[in-house]
This record gives structure tokens, sequence and C-alpha cells, in this order.
């Protein structure tokens, strides 16, 4: 008797949320919630010792500003890139209009 192989299920299996998903998920989280004060005091100092160097009395503020900006900048790419569907998952897969190659019945 010919062996014939199985036909494969087109829906692929639902991932169960692991442990380590779902710290991954808080680690990303965390990192935008403290992102944005983080990058807006790193301008500042980085300001605060060119007003010192350059002695100049505006550098300071630009550099918060500077860093304030960059910072929400990032943010906005990390909330982004969060609400994208990741590979594998149920939304990121098309559906096709017709059978594919593999579907073909001779």
């Amino acid at each position: 008797m010919p062996f014939n192989a199985p036909i494969p299920d087109p829906k692929p299996r639902p991932r169960q949320p692991s442990a380590l998903s779902s710290l991954v998920e808080a680690e990303k989280m965390t990192q935008i919630a403290v992102l944005l004060p983080v990058s807006a005091f790193v301008g500042w100092l980085i300001g605060a010792w060119l007003d010192k160097v350059l002695h100049q009395s505006w550098i300071g503020m630009t550099g918060i500003i500077f860093g304030g900006f960059a910072g929400l900048f990032y943010v906005v790419r990390l909330v982004i890139d969060a609400g994208k569907p990741k590979p594998g998952s149920k939304s990121a897969t098309k559906s096709a209009t017709g059978p594919g190659p593999s579907e073909n019945k001779p």
C-alpha cells in the first residue's frame, strides 16, 4: 500500500503565551516609560557641560529640548513597532485569493 503524506493543516496552531514572552512585553513597556525622562536628563547634562566649556547660558535648555524630542521620537518608533503583528501570528498571515501552487490537485 503506498504511503500518502497527511494534508497539512492550513491554520497554524495558536501559540500559548509563555512567561518569557510576557516578561519581554513588560520590559518593552518599562523601556517606553523610562526612555523619555532619561533622554531629557542626558540632554540637560550634555547641554550643561557645553555651557561650562563654551561659557554660554542657553545651551543647557537647548539640550533638554533636544533630548526630549529625541526621546519622544524613539518612544513613537517603539510604540509603532509594538503595534505591528508578530510574524507567525494569526493576523500576520495574508489571505490568498486562490489556491497556492502547493494546493493544486493533479
